[in-house]
C-alpha cells in the first residue's frame, strides 16, 4: 500500500516537472520569436541620398517594434507630411524589416516671390530642391485645388504647360498666362479650354504675329494688339 503511494507521488512529480520544462521552453521560444520580428532595419529608395536619411531618421521610431502588429497607418502619418513625396509602398519582409519605395513628385512651377518654393505635381509646395528644367511663375495666392485644376486643362489644351514663362491668379478667381514667348493672355473665367485653344490659333496665325497682347475676358469679344 505504502509503495503504492510512494509511485502515484513520484508520477505527480514527474508529470509536474515535465510540465514546468515545456512552460519555460514555450517562453523561450516566444521571447525569442518577439525578439526575432521586431524591425531592425528600414530600406528606403526613391529619393536623395539626404532625403533618404532625413526620412529614415523621422522613421526611427519603428525600430524595434513588433513588425507583425504594425499598421501602415502608423507609418503614413509620417510620410504624408513630406511634401516632396508623390506615391509610396510599404513592404513588410519578415520577420524584421520594412522596404519603403518612394516615387518622388515632379517639380512643375515656381512660387514668383520665392525662389525656395516649387510647386510639385502633387499640388504641394517643396523648399529647397532645384528643378532640373526652366519652370513657370505662379504669380498670386496659391491655391493646390485650383492651381491643378488650371494644369489638368492646360494640358487638355493645344498648349503645353511649359510653353508658358508665368501664370497668373487673380482675387477674382481669373487666371492670365505669360507664354516664353511674351504673348500675355487674359482669360475668362469660364470656358478656359476654349478660350486657350483660340489664343494657341491667333498665336499660330501670321496675321497677329508681331501681337503680345491677346484678352478674352469678354464673350464673344476679342482684344488683341
Amino acid at each position: 500500500m505504502h509503495q503504492s503511494i510512494g509511485k502515484k507521488n513520484k508520477i505527480i512529480i514527474y508529470l509536474l516537472f515535465l510540465f514546468i520544462l515545456s512552460t519555460v521552453s514555450v517562453k523561450t521560444l516566444n521571447s525569442q520569436k518577439s525578439y526575432s520580428s521586431k524591425i531592425n532595419k528600414i530600406d528606403i529608395v526613391g529619393l536623395s541620398n539626404s532625403n533618404n536619411i532625413d526620412l529614415a531618421n523621422k522613421l526611427s521610431y519603428l525600430f524595434y517594434k513588433n513588425i507583425f502588429f504594425l499598421q501602415k497607418e502608423e507609418i503614413n502619418k509620417t510620410i504624408s507630411k513630406i511634401n516632396i513625396i508623390e506615391e509610396y509602398k510599404i513592404q513588410k519582409i519578415y520577420p524584421s524589416k520594412l522596404n519603403i519605395d518612394i516615387k518622388p513628385t515632379k517639380f512643375i512651377a515656381k512660387i514668383y516671390d520665392s525662389n525656395e518654393l516649387l510647386v510639385g505635381s502633387n499640388g504641394k509646395l517643396i523648399a529647397n530642391e532645384k528643378a532640373d528644367k526652366v519652370l513657370p511663375y505662379m504669380n498670386g495666392k496659391f491655391d493646390s485645388k485650383k492651381f491643378l485644376r488650371f494644369k489638368k486643362i492646360i494640358d487638355s489644351s493645344n498648349f503645353n504647360f511649359f510653353e508658358f514663362k508665368s501664370i497668373f491668379f487673380h482675387p477674382s478667381n481669373r487666371w492670365d498666362v505669360l507664354t516664353v514667348n511674351d504673348v500675355l493672355i487674359k482669360l475668362p473665367e469660364n470656358n478656359l479650354l476654349e478660350s486657350l485653344d483660340l489664343a494657341d490659333k491667333i498665336i499660330k496665325n501670321d496675321q497677329f504675329k508681331k501681337n503680345k497682347f491677346i484678352d478674352l475676358r469678354i464673350n464673344n469679344y476679342l482684344i488683341v494688339k
